[in-house]
């Protein structure tokens, strides 16, 4: 009876300590809008990580203690509240792999981008030529039908640096010729990813991060890990070719596109060219006029 008194009472104290205001504001709104928003992000970015088995068991520890308080367990209290400060640099050092992908995700947002002038440096012409999307597309379905594995790291915005640096220095203009030369069975490159950087292969046999997620099959090796790991670390494009059934895969955004085809890959590729907008005007007049002489023509 005396346990239950207790609980009443710890019950009865919270309430009371509760402040609910008497005048709610358009503010207060807003505020608590923004914070379940930010609150969702963060657990959904948890549930996807390896954060998740981490937080259930922080929740079982975190209801046992709350047993604690309401039974009044002295010594597993005062054990806590040593270990408290602990517990919280632990959690920050287990979890730094992902806090730091999550970081890296948030700098990749184009949020601040129009109020930095040195983010703006991107030539109209698109990040690679069309002559690279065609290639890259022609290699790919070449050593898709040869079953000869591949692992091709397109970059965007986020610098690949400390990834070329795992790797052999190559520095020469991409052509299917070249990929295919790289990848084939027994040669010094085939090992690794390549890094294509504008209309250039920079490095070969470059080490990528390992994907950890649960969501990706089974079934998947290494080279598909490694593909889908550099896309969530960094916004780059990774295209993947299998060794053993020689289907073509597209990893952006952490997240896997399998089973393309050679028109897919190559919308894939083009989606991310970011051809600025005098560009696409010069292939709209260009398309009209050649429209116009065929109209003259006939």
């Amino acid at each position: 009876m005396s346990r239950f008194a207790n609980f009443s009472g710890f019950v009865e104290e919270y309430l009371t300590t509760l402040h609910i205001p008497k005048n709610v504001m358009w503010t207060d709104i807003v505020e608590i809008i923004i914070i379940s928003f930010l609150v969702y992000q963060i657990l959904m970015w948890i549930r996807n990580t390896r954060a998740w088995s981490l937080l259930k068991g922080v929740v079982v520890i975190l209801g046992f203690l709350l047993l604690s308080v309401i039974f009044q367990f002295s010594t597993i209290l005062w054990i806590a509240e040593k270990v408290f400060s602990l517990a919280v640099i632990a959690i920050v050092v287990v979890l730094q792999p992902e806090l730091r992908r999550a970081l890296e995700k948030l700098g990749q947002q184009k949020i601040v981008a129009p109020f930095l002038p040195f983010e703006n440096g991107k030539e109209s012409e698109g990040r690679f030529s069309d002559r690279t999307v065609n290639e890259i597309v022609k290699a790919c379905t070449v050593m898709g039908k040869a079953k000869t594995g591949a692992l091709i790291v397109i970059e965007r915005d986020t610098a690949l640096g400390e990834y070329e640096r795992t790797g052999i220095e190559v520095d020469a203009v991409v052509s299917n010729q070249l990929l295919i030369n790289i990848f084939e069975h027994n040669t010094p490159l085939h090992d690794g990813a390549v890094i294509v950087r504008g209309n250039r292969v920079t490095s070969a046999t470059c080490y990528l991060p390992l994907s950890d997620s649960m969501s990706l099959s089974k079934e998947l090796g290494t080279r598909h890990r490694a593909g889908v790991g550099i896309s969530e670390v960094t916004d780059s494009v990774t295209v993947i070719v299998s060794e053993e059934t020689g289907r073509i895969s597209v990893a952006k955004d952490g997240k896997l596109r399998r089973n393309l085809d050679a028109d897919q890959l190559r919308n894939e590729l083009e989606s991310i060219q970011n051809k600025g907008t005098e560009v696409k005007k010069r292939r709209i007049w260009k398309g009209r006029g050649k429209h116009e002489a065929d109209k003259k023509t006939v």
